[in-house]
């Protein structure tokens, strides 16, 4: 098995290709479960999922969400909660009945708990069928730091200094104080149960990554190495983020 790519000219073509895909599959099943990602990446793509649905192209009433990955310790109020950017940036601008999307509460009473509901919940809806990923310069996918192993669950994890700094500079979080340390993130084991995966990467910042995922050796050093084993992973990039891979 290998990542299939697909090549676009820019982040706004990523984004509408990424958005086809997923309008294809909620027209085939009208109640699809969908896995979905947050950061400024998959961002153009809920636009234009949005769009699609507001010239009735497609409906979510039936569609279930799960999201990948939240901060432990805030609020889902707060406009740094990935509750928050979901709400922002998809959830209320199309037809999708709220009880049926899913984020982790980083306010949870018992956070390992929630972890595990969290599972149970995508078990009892048959599954994920397509899971909407981006990647971090370090490779990793959800918060799945370089280390995470290949089986692991929703779980608590500790960030890493590198992608605490990256969240501190001013984009998100003002304070690098207020920067949590930890989150609750679906595990690789978790993300490769879907049934078809998509990864997006646009700039130029990304190809090291890329190439790592893409042409590296599956090692936990690089967590989004460990979809080449997937047996349907689409990897759509720009031509930046291509960089100097050997096929394209």
């Amino acid at each position: 098995m290998a990542v299939k790519l697909m090549v676009c000219k820019d982040k706004g073509e990523v984004a509408r290709k990424a958005a086809d895909i997923i309008a294809e599959q909620i027209k085939a099943k009208a109640d699809s479960v969908i896995g979905l990602a947050t950061g400024s990446t998959p961002e153009g793509t809920y636009a234009e999922l949005a769009k699609k649905n507001k010239v009735g192209g497609i409906s979510f009433k039936k569609v279930r969400t799960f999201n990948l990955d939240e901060y432990l310790g805030i609020d889902c109020e707060h406009d740094q909660s990935y509750r928050y950017f979901m709400n922002d940036r998809l959830f209320n601008h199309v037809d999708i009945r709220m009880w049926n999307t899913h984020v982790l509460n980083g306010m949870a009473a018992d956070p390992g708990l929630e972890c595990l509901a969290f599972e149970q919940k995508i078990l009892a809806e048959g599954g994920v069928d397509v899971w909407l990923l981006g990647i971090g310069n370090n490779g990793h996918i959800a918060f799945n730091e370089p280390g995470s192993a290949p089986n692991s669950r929703t779980r608590i994890v500790k960030l890493t200094e590198s992608t605490i700094k990256a969240n501190s500079d001013g984009r998100f979080f003002k304070n690098p104080l207020e920067v949590p340390h930890h989150a609750l993130s679906a595990g690789i084991g978790t993300i490769c149960e879907a049934r078809r995966i998509i990864l997006l990467a646009t700039g130029a910042n990304k190809a090291a990554a890329i190439k790592a995922a893409v042409e590296g050796p599956m090692t936990m050093d690089c967590p989004a190495s460990l979809l080449q084993n997937h047996a349907d992973v689409t990897f759509i990039l720009d031509e930046d983020a291509v960089g100097k891979l050997s096929r394209k």
